[in-house]
């Protein structure tokens, strides 16, 4: 998508960002790194509200933990202040909150499952048996489940053991920083889903994506689709339709 336009104010992507701070930096530059554009002006304004400080959202959900909810909706009034026209969450579990977050925003927030879907269907795969990793809460909760068996898939979803043996750790690592440490976790995971036969596997936490560089995905012989880079797709795909729209 070629975002520029010499008569139509372009729209602005607003970031909610934070959850965690890597993974919200991560889709700013994704965002910049997927646009086609040859020169500055032909790129997306993006917005970004990269808040460290918002509450744990599994803790939120699974321990009764103080709600994020009041941290993001100032997220968001931020970036409404600001001038975006749409906002995207670079957080999975942000979305157990979707609807009261979009209750109380006035611009569209698109939501990160039906990113992913969109996505699966750009990679080809219309149909079957999905692996989804993601935290406990987007997990147990069934973020994921709902949107894909109504889109003609069926997820899978580790075992409660695998959940916290290897997907706590390596979400835990990332925040921390220490990549290298995530990544024969997320692999031991994928195999896993894998060999219960997933046809492709849905990166569902955006530390995930981060855990496993795109150079090292090809080798793991399977589809991968990614949070990060499917929510900064839609984005994107968002942004040319607005600009087609004013233009019509």
């Amino acid at each position: 998508m070629n975002a520029s336009s010499s008569s139509v104010m372009e729209p602005t992507v607003g970031v909610l960002g934070g959850m965690g701070p890597l993974a919200g930096a991560t889709l700013a530059l994704r965002i910049v790194e997927l646009t086609r554009a040859a020169r500055d002006q032909e790129h997306i304004a993006v917005v970004l509200v990269n808040d460290p400080h918002v509450p744990d959202r599994s803790a939120a959900r699974t321990e009764g933990g103080q709600s994020p909810l009041p941290a993001m909706l100032r997220g968001v009034e931020t970036l409404v202040s600001a001038g975006v026209d749409c906002v995207v969450v670079p957080c999975n579990t942000a979305h157990l909150w979707f609807d009261q977050l979009q209750a109380a925003c006035p611009k569209p927030i698109l939501h990160i499952v039906d990113s992913v879907i969109h996505d699966l269907r750009r990679q080809g795969v219309s149909g079957g048996e999905i692996g989804v990793l993601g935290t406990p809460a987007t997990l147990r909760l069934g973020l994921y489940q709902d949107r894909l068996a109504a889109s003609g898939y069926q997820a899978l979803i580790p075992g409660q053991d695998e959940i916290q043996s290897l997907l706590v750790p390596a979400i835990a690592a990332v925040k921390a920083n220490r990549i290298e440490d995530a990544y024969p976790l997320v692999v031991q995971a994928i195999e896993s889903l894998e060999r219960r036969g997933a046809r492709a596997i849905v990166l569902g936490c955006t530390e995930l994506p981060l855990a496993v560089p795109h150079d090292r995905r090809p080798g793991l012989g399977i589809v991968l689709t990614d949070s990060i880079d499917a929510l900064a797709l839609q984005a994107i795909e968002w942004v040319g339709r607005r600009i087609e729209a004013c233009s019509a």
